[in-house]
């Protein structure tokens, strides 16, 4: 009940400072010498945020600052930072994985009353992110977020090379159909056998770049977008945790030996620790035709002045035997419950959810999530990878959310490139070691898991 009141008084708190903001009607109201420091990761769409964030300085007078870390070190950073009931951030740009353990811990402010006040209705955002970014338990009515940073894994192949006569003719002569931008992971494969070693421009060039990062979620973030299509689920839908036989089932073991023969076939040397910055790095040099990436990074890509614009091209990831899905990505912004400035992030919440607001935020380099933005008449045409990003967040899948998710991802990524990169055991084998692993930590979560 405390907890409530709590809520309601600061909803209502929220609503006076967001009237006095607005009301007045400019930047120089009632906010001299107030800030908020909001925390993300350290990339192209933050820096697109800070400029995104100069109206709202200009329209409510309350200084933004930032605190952007490297993407390798951005979970220990602020899961550390929230987890010690830290004060370095009001704002909180976390990513999907995180919205379990924050609202059972209590990091983040329940968003419901303000939401309700405000007239925020998450029913005006893509479902897709709503229950991805905000709402904890997952298809409950309890939000946590406003979804922020919408994104999903895409693909980027060279244009350029694709469209050129000679290399249409040699494969279409190697296998009987027109070079075109994969619709299947085997069409994909034999894209990358093609490409791979083939000599253009004087260079030796690769077939595909897929994550294989170890660390943090590199391998996991990629593998699933073949998993998923082989038909892999984290659980049973009817009898919640309950994975042997699912999560280890011969078709997503199928899925597994797949990524590594794609992994073995066709990506450069060396690239056995490698995630999102060395996608972007050897996509930029010429080394490879294709590359696996966050569609976040796609307008810095398409702007590059050596493989950008017309060389350019995307597509969505591939459809499997069984499925058609990519991995989610994204982030919900949440205000962190420890701040002593809640009432001026809820009002940059507020301001963040506008239309308008939406809309300038995808023309700087953002990704609304906003339907009035996405579902507009002149979306598709608004950027080269509108329309793939469009198709990609009606299919996305996204990894557990569960309050144990770090060492769920860890126990994932040991797994996986153990077996994909390491070359230690059976896909099968893989799994079925995942099984155990994830049933442990369930288990000393005090969850009851099904055998079968």
């Amino acid at each position: 009940m405390r907890r409530m009141r709590w809520l309601r008084s600061t909803a209502a708190s929220a609503i006076l400072a967001a009237a006095a903001l607005w009301g007045l009607g400019g930047g120089e109201a009632a906010a001299q010498g107030k800030q908020l420091t909001l925390c993300w990761a350290a990339w192209d769409p933050a820096n697109a945020l800070v400029e995104l964030g100069k109206d709202f300085t200009k329209q409510s007078g309350i200084e933004m600052k930032y605190e952007f870390v490297p993407w390798t070190s951005y979970a220990d950073r602020f899961l550390n930072e929230l987890n010690s009931h830290g004060k370095l951030c009001d704002l909180i740009i976390g990513d999907s994985q995180w919205i379990g353990g924050a609202a059972e811990n209590k990091w983040y402010v329940k968003l419901n009353d303000f939401f309700d006040r405000e007239k925020i209705s998450m029913d005006d955002f893509v479902p897709a992110t709503v229950v991805g970014y905000s709402q904890w338990p997952k298809n409950s009515p309890n939000y946590w977020a406003l979804p922020a940073m919408a994104d999903a894994v895409g693909w980027t192949y060279r244009k350029d090379w694709f469209s050129r006569p000679d290399i249409q003719a040699a494969f279409k002569a190697k296998y009987g159909r027109d070079l075109a931008p994969p619709k299947t992971y085997d069409e994909l494969k034999q894209i990358a056998e093609f490409f791979q070693g083939r000599e253009i421009d004087g260079k030796k060039v690769y077939g595909a770049y897929i994550f294989t990062e170890r660390g943090s979620e590199g391998i996991t973030m990629g593998v699933t977008n073949v998993l998923y299509n082989y038909g892999f689920t984290y659980d049973n839908p009817k009898k919640p945790y309950q994975m042997q036989g699912i999560v280890n089932s011969s078709d997503a073991a199928k899925g597994l030996e797949f990524y590594k023969e794609l992994y073995k076939c066709c990506t450069a040397p060396g690239m056995t620790n490698a995630y999102m910055q060395e996608g972007l790095d050897a996509f930029k040099s010429g080394q490879v035709a294709m590359q696996m990436n966050w569609f976040a990074f796609f307008p810095g890509l398409y702007k590059d002045p050596n493989v950008g614009g017309d060389k350019i091209g995307f597509f969505v990831n591939p459809a499997g035997p069984n499925g058609h899905f990519t991995q989610l990505g994204g982030q919900g912004i949440s205000v962190v419950a420890t701040s002593d400035r809640k009432d001026d992030a809820l009002a940059y919440i507020k301001w963040f959810a506008q239309p308008a607001v939406q809309q300038k935020w995808w023309q700087l380099g953002g990704y609304s999530a906003l339907k009035a933005v996405v579902d507009a008449p002149d979306f598709p045409k608004s950027a080269a990878f509108a329309p793939q990003f469009l198709e990609s967040m009606g299919i996305v899948k996204d990894f557990w959310a569960e309050p144990s998710y770090a060492q769920l991802l860890l126990d994932m990524q040991k797994r996986v490139h153990d077996y994909v990169v390491a070359d230690k055991g059976t896909a099968q084998q893989a799994l079925d070691l995942l099984v155990k692993d994830w049933t442990k930590v369930f288990k000393e979560q005090g969850k009851q898991v099904a055998s079968q």
